[in-house]
């Protein structure tokens, strides 16, 4: 299993492909798993690296350290021991928690920033009632409760694999106690909404039409200064499960083109207007 060991913490880190450095992290109880459909689509043009944060997936449990501060720099700690001055950072869920503090406190790191359904920038916002319940069926292994629901919260019911999403329940039942109990705590008390003007590297969100987050990432979205949106029609949380086709076209598209929206299209405007007035 390849690891590094970063920050004193062995990180389950692995990389396929070649070219421009594109590194991927899961959401709150996921795991690098969660790419396995997206990474085969774009290794044949970029280099995909996929981690697994400290506490989750294949990745040492140590006894702290479960912050949105600490995951950002496990982050870099893992770009610097790959030799990457600069990268495109892509985070689902609680990884978007993750890339708003990276596109803050780290942004002459990143090219790009990729947001894929991120968790609310107002932490206040999350319910706590979502804790308690992940709290209950941990401790009650309801593994059959947990797969169920996670079938039922998949939009597109048509497509569900059953054995993919049993295994991703018990990926979740394997995060240590340290991940499940102090990283929703870290995301409750993430206070950076006003913060959001600050992130000036060219920013892709990417939201699900079905996602309970949708509202929040609309609200955030429109506090960058610098992005791009991309919402898919029947589409839930977990996106790079639930379309990883769809997913892996938006993200090649905004790779080569770029940050699109109302305000780059008027500034072409401008420059055709500018042309012909002279």
């Amino acid at each position: 299993m390849p690891t590094i060991r970063v920050n004193d913490v062995d990180l389950f880190v692995e990389e396929s492909g070649s070219g421009e450095p594109i590194l991927f992290v899961h959401g709150y109880t996921g795991s690098h798993d969660s790419w396995d459909s997206v990474v085969p689509r774009l290794a044949d043009r970029y280099r995909c690296i996929v981690m697994d944060l400290r506490g989750a997936g294949d990745s040492g449990h140590p006894p702290g350290g479960y912050s949105i501060e600490q995951y950002a720099a496990d982050v870099i700690g893992v770009a610097d021991a790959l030799g990457l001055d600069r990268f495109t950072y892509v985070g689902h869920s609680m990884g978007g928690h993750v890339g708003m503090w990276l596109g803050l406190e780290h942004a002459d790191r990143l090219t790009r920033l990729v947001l894929v359904a991120p968790g609310m920038a107002d932490g206040s916002m999350v319910p706590a009632t979502l804790h308690e319940e992940a709290i209950r069926k941990r401790r009650a292994g309801a593994r059959e409760e947990m797969l169920a629901e996670r079938i039922a919260q998949n939009a597109r019911s048509e497509r569900v694999d059953e054995a993919l999403e049993a295994r991703r329940v018990d990926r979740a039942l394997s995060v240590s106690d340290g991940h499940l109990e102090d990283s929703f705590q870290a995301m409750r008390g993430l206070r950076i909404r006003d913060r959001l003007g600050e992130i000036r590297t060219p920013t892709l969100v990417v939201s699900g039409g079905a996602d309970w987050l949708l509202a929040a990432n609309l609200q955030d979205v429109q506090l960058l200064p610098n992005a791009s949106l991309h919402v898919l029609s029947r589409v839930g949380h977990r996106i790079p499960t639930e379309v990883p086709a769809a997913l892996s076209r938006v993200l090649a598209d905004f790779m080569e083109h770029g940050v699109v929206n109302a305000a780059t299209i008027q500034g072409r405007v401008d420059e055709v207007r500018a042309a012909a007035a002279r």
